[in-house]
């Protein structure tokens, strides 16, 4: 299982805030049933779901968190208690061996954010299957979908991007990754089983201001270039040429992301 630290989810907390899609939101909004809730999140890192969703819920709600670092459910807990309407538990759990032992026709509907990239073809199956089988809504926001265009564009940029995504696609603790093709995978799996599924884009459109971000992000993609042996001279002087333009406030980057919500039939559409 793959973690992500603290500050790292800190940094790209905003971005999230800023790119989850307002539509697919209000679609999984409606579908809620009225009265009390209770939500499960998965993969929930530090909350940032329902930092996300706490303020647009139109009832109280009882969350559990689930991931498989109990240090980062412990900031959850920590920094969560300002949600005066939410109450919140928090498991600990490795969700690639032990997914079907989470209650699932327990809560009214499970979420999950920057996640479905990670994970294999047979553990989506895995996950389409236990949120059909309890016949509640499922709220997918921010899996990555392969597209990051800079501005300027630089002449490395084509290869390291194609190389990133080829390394979004190994091994993050459930088999081989989708990675890029993780949303739309999982969209048909849930579509197959008789599910409605709403989707749109939710990018990360980033500002030349988001300097600490931007190194932190991009010195992601130069250790990947790194392990995957690309031509030190050329991913060097990228590496350069971009921390030049950082420090400038003359870089900024889109990338692509999606949200979708997926929902039985008979439901609001």
């Amino acid at each position: 299982m793959s973690g992500f630290s603290a500050e790292w989810l800190a940094l790209r907390h905003p971005l999230d805030l800023a790119a989850r899609n307002a539509s697919v939101e209000e679609v999984f909004l409606e579908n809620l049933p009225e009265g009390p809730l209770r939500l499960m999140d998965l993969a929930s890192g530090t909350g940032s779901t329902v930092k996300a969703l706490a303020p647009k819920l139109r009832q109280p709600a009882h969350w559990l968190l689930t991931d498989y670092d109990p240090a980062l459910l412990d900031k959850a807990d920590e920094t969560l208690k300002t949600f005066v309407q939410t109450g919140m538990a928090t498991r600990q759990v490795d969700l690639a061996a032990d997914l079907e032992e989470l209650p699932f026709t327990e809560v009214d509907a499970i979420t999950t954010s920057a996640f479905l990239d990670l994970v294999s073809e047979s553990f989506l199956e895995r996950l389409a299957d236990c949120i059909v089988a309890s016949g509640k809504p499922f709220l997918a926001s921010l899996t990555y979908d392969g597209r990051a265009t800079f501005a300027p564009e630089h002449v490395f940029d084509a290869e390291l991007t194609d190389t990133l995504n080829a390394h979004q696609q190994t091994d993050k603790g459930f088999g081989p990754a989708l990675g890029p093709k993780g949303a739309a995978r999982a969209v048909e799996l849930f579509e197959e089983r008789g599910y409605r599924v709403t989707a749109g884009t939710s990018d990360w459109q980033i500002a030349p201001s988001s300097r600490a971000f931007l190194s932190e992000f991009l010195g992601g993609w130069k250790r990947v270039g790194r392990e995957c042996r690309l031509d030190d001279l050329q991913l060097e002087t990228w590496w350069q040429d971009r921390t030049r333009q950082i420090r400038a406030q003359k870089l900024s980057m889109t990338v692509g992301h999606v949200d979708f919500v997926a929902c039985p039939q008979g439901m609001h559409s």
